[in-house]
């Protein structure tokens, strides 16, 4: 860590916490400072306290961190860096401690010296996470001394005392979330597993453990990464085929800035770009970002006509030259300046050309010493720009024979009469019997059909030209009215619930998994905005006599079968299994499946983006051994293959 940070202050004491203000109303609105009180706000907890350690170690001082989960859904974060400062904080008169943890936005991150480069949310984390917690102890080694002092929603119910002797430093914090909080506190290992990967992929040589200590849920991994960025984009890169063998590493610094870029191509058509800022994820971009694209851009193309690989006009746009990138981008700054209370976007305008002179200058230098890698990349992107160039035409073509862009609709899309999108819905649906009962059964007013039929294009094996000339694709594209690409725009979205509508079976999962594919590749804010759904059909229909009733599994099939019993267990009851849409009729079909008051839908949500991408290379790429080796490993969390 020493060789990309510099120690500051080899002094880490109570005149470096700096006081901004009280705790006051993150119990009243706990959202403001965790994002929600729902499951991703329940882990937020663990990575404030887990940010802590880790600019402990951007500053030089920590080298091990250690997350677990204890029975309970109790988490324990330890570290080995110096101990929060124990002593008497100047401003309060209090112990440095109690200042940290009672106290919003106090810490060592506010030009007080004890942080060149921190993340954590603006030194509010720990006070936050207290005020959280049905209870929290810390316990600091430090001086030869373990210090303890315990809280409860905030309060102290233990004051600083010393508990025992030791011989190293660091700091321990063991938290129990509010249940008066929190819609939910049990803690998934996978989520936290992968935040903790990414920290230690993008803090090299950093070492991690994620520990899950639950009764019958044990489980650990070890993470230490010393090629860090680098072998993050190979684990990103690991399902498809690379173009070259090398990770390109470029970094620099200027002032308080350091920048880090790696990247690596790839023979897909698709670009995964991930941005970081002192560690937090900044998943809309900012100047990092700008910086990098332009370099790239500049940079293939000069190499190009050096080349004499671009003809004297010719040259390849931004888009083409992303074609199958995988990139990460690292930053570490001081005054990082976040755009948005969830620090989405890097605003710092300096950083824009730091990143971009790294990259003009290590990059050309890559490619005049790897010529047969520049060859590749290169002719790539003008594989990217021809395609693109047909693409265009393709779409040309369908606004002329569809009407895109007008008001002209497609022949299969039974559309809605109301013509606001936040009140109106579309299904999609596989097949003309199953679309004529839905027809038939919808509620006009504010659903609309859309039938689709025969095999759909799988997209992960297709590029922009074949997409927009599917003769199956181009109805959904035209129906939704939003675009599609870089094209898109969600403010034209004629529907705000996008449903899927297919068979409980191996072939309807199909079909949803295209749908999803096309879905992410081409309209992914649809998935982010939360405006796709998956329409859960039943499975079974119980009668008995006159009285009938549906299952849509089989633990309900058995539960609704003896319930219909009742005090008669000897009593027939008929279990016919549907066989599908098609064979539902209208009544059936809009009782079971679209009445609002009565149907089940799944929002399809993107809590990971890394992973939903590398799910849909897994099932709809070219390789067969990563496709076998993942339904072997999930099989059993499924009844029916589903995403």
């Amino acid at each position: 860590m020493a060789d990309i940070t510099e120690k500051i202050t080899e002094e880490y004491d109570a005149s470096q916490i700096q006081v901004l203000e009280g705790l006051e109303a993150v119990r009243k609105r706990p959202g403001m400072y965790i994002g929600s009180t729902s499951s991703s706000g329940l882990h937020h907890l663990v990575y404030e306290i887990v940010d802590n350690s880790i600019d402990e170690a951007l500053a030089g001082y920590c080298s091990d961190i250690t997350v677990s989960i204890l029975e309970g859904d109790v988490i324990r974060v330890s570290d080995n860096g110096r101990g929060i400062p124990v002593d008497i904080q100047e401003q309060t008169g209090k112990s440095a401690l109690e200042v940290v943890f009672t106290v919003l936005h106090a810490g060592g991150k506010f030009g007080g010296g004890g942080y060149k480069v921190s993340g954590g949310l603006h030194g509010v984390g720990a006070s936050v996470v207290n005020a959280l917690s049905e209870w929290l102890t810390v316990q600091v080694h430090k001086d030869g001394r373990i210090y303890e002092m315990s809280f409860s929603r905030g309060d102290i119910t233990e004051g600083i005392h010393v508990v025992g002797t030791t011989d190293r430093t660091g700091t321990v914090v063991t938290f129990k979330p509010d249940p008066e909080m929190f819609e939910e506190t049990e803690y998934d290992y996978d989520v936290l597993h992968t935040r903790m990967r990414e920290q230690a992929f993008l803090n090299a040589g950093l070492h991690i453990v994620i520990e899950d200590l639950r009764p019958g849920r044990e489980q650990a991994d070890d993470l230490r990464y010393e090629g860090g960025i680098r072998e993050f984009v190979t684990y990103i890169n690991r399902n498809k085929t690379p173009l070259h063998d090398d990770v390109i590493y470029m970094s620099g610094e200027k002032e308080d800035a350091i920048a880090e870029v790696a990247l690596q191509y790839n023979d897909s058509f698709n670009d995964i770009t991930v941005s970081f800022a002192n560690n937090i994820h900044t998943p809309e971009g900012g100047m990092h970002e700008e910086g990098f694209r332009r370099a790239l851009t500049t940079v293939l193309n000069a190499y190009g006509k050096r080349m004499k690989l671009l003809k004297d006009e010719e040259k390849v746009s931004g888009e083409d030259c992303r074609e199958g990138l995988t990139c990460i981008i690292s930053m570490k700054l001081m005054n990082a300046q976040f755009e948005g209370q969830t620090k989405a976007k890097l605003g710092n305008s300096e950083i824009r050309t730091l990143v971009n002179s790294v990259v003009s200058s290590r990059l050309a230098d890559y490619l005049e010493e790897n010529p047969v890698v520049g060859k590749a990349i290169l002719e790539k992107a003008m594989m990217a720009n021809r395609a693109r160039e047909a693409a265009r035409r393709a779409r040309e073509k369908v606004r002329g024979k569809t009407g895109l862009g007008s008001t002209r609709m497609p022949d299969k899309l039974q559309d809605c009469n109301e013509k606001d999108p936040a009140l109106c819905e579309i299904y999609i649906v596989e097949g003309d019997s199953a679309a004529g009962s839905a027809i038939q059964g919808r509620d006009s007013r504010f659903q609309a059909i859309l039938a689709m039929w025969g095999k759909m294009l799988n997209v992960e094996k297709a590029r922009a030209d074949k997409v927009f000339g599917n003769d199956k694709l181009n109805p959904l594209i035209v129906a939704l009215g939003a675009g599609i690409g870089d094209d898109f725009n969600l403010e034209k979205l004629r529907y705000h619930k996008i449903i899927i509508m297919a068979d409980a079976d191996v072939d309807g999962s199909h079909i949803r998994t295209l749908l999803l594919t096309f879905f992410f590749r081409y309209m992914r804010p649809l998935i982010e905005h939360g405006y796709v759904y998956s329409a859960v059909p039943p499975l079974y229909k119980l009668t008995r006599g006159k009285n009938q009733r549906v299952a849509y599994s089989d633990e309900e099939r058995d539960r609704i079968s003896a319930e219909m019993r009742g005090d008669n267990p000897n009593v027939k009851v008929d279990i016919s299994r549907f066989k599908g849409l098609g064979e539902m009729d209208p009544h059936e079909l809009w009782d079971t499946t679209m009445d609002p008051e009565k149907r089940s839908l799944r929002r399809i949500t993107l809590d990971d983006g890394l992973k939903a991408d590398a799910v849909f290379t897994i099932l709809m790429g070219e390789d067969v051994e990563p496709r076998r080796r993942w339904i072997e490993e999930n099989a059993r969390y499924v009844v029916n293959l589903d995403i």
